[in-house]
């Protein structure tokens, strides 16, 4: 895969599920967590889906109205990092929020000194909601989140602070 492509499961121009207001999803192809009970097995298979340049959603998200922000979901974003960069960046320049759904936890993507790539998205983010999804801990009354143990962060204030600062949501 080319530094200018993500490969993808898929997208959904209008979405009121997947965070606050009307969001742009785009569900990253390939995860590693294989969660039991996982709402898009489809997105595992890091070989499945469709691979599709960055621009070519950036475009379209620049021409959807009526959206609050952009989503990234999966599957696992991290596996594509230099695509969470170009969309978060891209989302942010037109006054977009960005949210990202990630199976590894705040602390993981930050002490793991092997991810800097990784780590240097969080400045990217608006809110990561982080964990992986539990099937014992999953309820219906979790807004945006599916299990119990997944947290949804604020990070700007979570980087300042150097602590993990939730959203009570």
């Amino acid at each position: 895969m080319k530094d200018d492509t993500v490969r993808i499961a898929g997208k959904i121009r209008h979405s009121s599920v997947n965070g606050p207001g009307v969001r742009y999803v785009v569900f990253f192809q390939g995860c590693p967590h294989k969660c039991k009970g996982c709402q898009n097995p489809e997105t595992h298979d890091p070989l499945e889906g469709e691979e599709v340049y960055i621009s070519d959603i950036t475009d379209e998200i620049k021409n959807t109205r009526y959206i609050d922000g952009i989503t990234i979901s999966g599957g696992e974003p991290l596996m594509q990092p230099h695509a969470v960069k170009k969309l978060a960046e891209a989302a942010h320049l037109t006054g977009l929020d960005v949210w990202l759904y990630t199976g590894w936890t705040f602390e993981e993507i930050m002490f793991d000194d092997t991810a800097k790539e990784v780590k240097n998205i969080l400045e990217d983010l608006d809110v990561l909601v982080d964990g992986r999804f539990v099937e014992s801990l999953k309820s219906e009354g979790y807004l945006y989140r599916g299990s119990s143990n997944q947290r949804i962060i604020d990070v700007p204030a979570s980087l300042d602070r150097g602590t993990v600062i939730q959203l009570d949501l």
